[in-house]
């Protein structure tokens, strides 16, 4: 019997709440639950209890004293972290069980107890840096969970793709340095936080090993399939990573509020295939996601079920369907690609 994708599902990340008037709402969840709660669609997936994280595990990522200042928000109504990023009574708690979600996620991925996983959790978390909050983001679940599976399962290599609207700064400075770790990232910019330039590509040992690809608002479903399929695919397969963590954020979502983007359901399916198939190729299968923005609630939510039928093969887009779809793609972008392709090329020789 095929193996499903999991799903790491609970209804106490809507415990977390900086305000009524927050863009990051509980009700961002709420859709996406409901979404999956329908009786055509609740049996599809394998649910992973979440569990919170240890102060060990955190601490992979975060400073102790970070790490006490957020502790010190619990059981108080407010408090800002950052100009972005507020706390609620419950937030601490709420965001050590978003770690530990992703962190369980990870264990039955490797464990091949589900095909792949989908932490569908909040508080987000790849703007957050070692020493601070930023971006409604409070403890960097994705890089976290990188440096938990080098630790246990001594991985040698760990891709992370981020595909948020958003530039994921705290991930970038969790693995500047450092090539266990290739860091894949396309982005609005210039934009929040102001990060991610083409030019930033690692130092020292970790030179080459982040890569961002840096957008003008407009592009849609063919560009971006365009680029992962010409630098992000060549470069993951060179790379061989024995695992593959997505930070998303449908916040690309062709009709999100704080975007600029033209994405649609299908287009995140597209792209997570592309993604699939890289971890098909060089990981064994081992594929985990993990929320991050979005913020057009349907939107989001039909996003969501539209990557996890595809991560559930209920959908599979073709190697066909994909060639089709990209040639569609606006040829300005091979202006981007062909730029991002020159920082890299002295690195990763397969451009040449």
């Amino acid at each position: 019997m095929a193996l499903k994708a999991g799903i790491v599902k609970d209804w106490r990340y809507l415990n977390h709440d900086p305000g009524s008037f927050h863009p990051e709402t509980p009700t961002r969840l709420k859709a996406i639950y409901e979404l999956l709660e329908a009786p055509n669609v609740a049996d599809a997936f394998e649910l992973i209890e979440p569990r919170e994280a240890t102060l060990e595990e955190i601490a992979l990522v975060h400073s102790k004293s970070y790490i006490q200042l957020v502790a010190g928000t619990a059981g108080k109504r407010h408090i800002s972290l950052d100009c972005d990023t507020v706390t609620s009574a419950e937030s601490y708690d709420v965001a050590k069980l978003a770690v530990g979600g992703l962190l369980n996620a990870v264990d039955l991925v490797v464990d091949r107890d589900v095909a792949n996983a989908f932490a569908i959790v909040r508080p987000p978390g790849h703007h957050a840096e070692e020493d601070g909050a930023a971006g409604f983001c409070i403890f960097n679940n994705v890089a976290i969970a990188a440096l938990y599976a080098i630790k246990k399962y001594r991985f040698k290599r760990v891709l992370i793709v981020d595909w948020d609207l958003h530039h994921g700064n705290g991930t970038q400075h969790s693995f500047y340095n450092d090539p266990r770790v290739l860091y894949f990232s396309t982005h609005q910019y210039p934009f929040y936080p102001g990060s991610g330039s083409i030019h930033e590509i690692g130092m020292g040992p970790g030179l080459g090993y982040t890569i961002n690809v840096p957008l003008g608002g407009g592009p849609g479903d063919a560009e971006f399939l365009r680029i992962y399929r010409k630098i992000l695919d060549p470069v993951a397969r060179a790379y061989k990573p024995d695992l593959v963590l997505l930070s998303a954020g449908f916040d690309i979502y062709m009709k999100d509020p704080m975007g600029g983007m033209n994405v649609t359901t299908r287009g995140f399916a597209q792209l997570a295939r592309v993604l699939l198939d890289i971890a098909d190729e060089c990981s064994k299968g081992r594929f985990a996601v993990t929320l991050e923005g979005g913020y057009h609630i349907d939107g989001q939510a039909q996003s969501v079920k539209a990557v996890l039928r595809e991560m559930n093969d209920d959908t599979h887009a073709s190697p066909e369907t994909l060639e089709a779809v990209e040639q569609d793609a606006d040829p300005a972008i091979d202006r981007v690609i062909r730029q991002v392709t020159e920082q890299i090329e002295p690195l990763w020789k397969i451009f040449q």
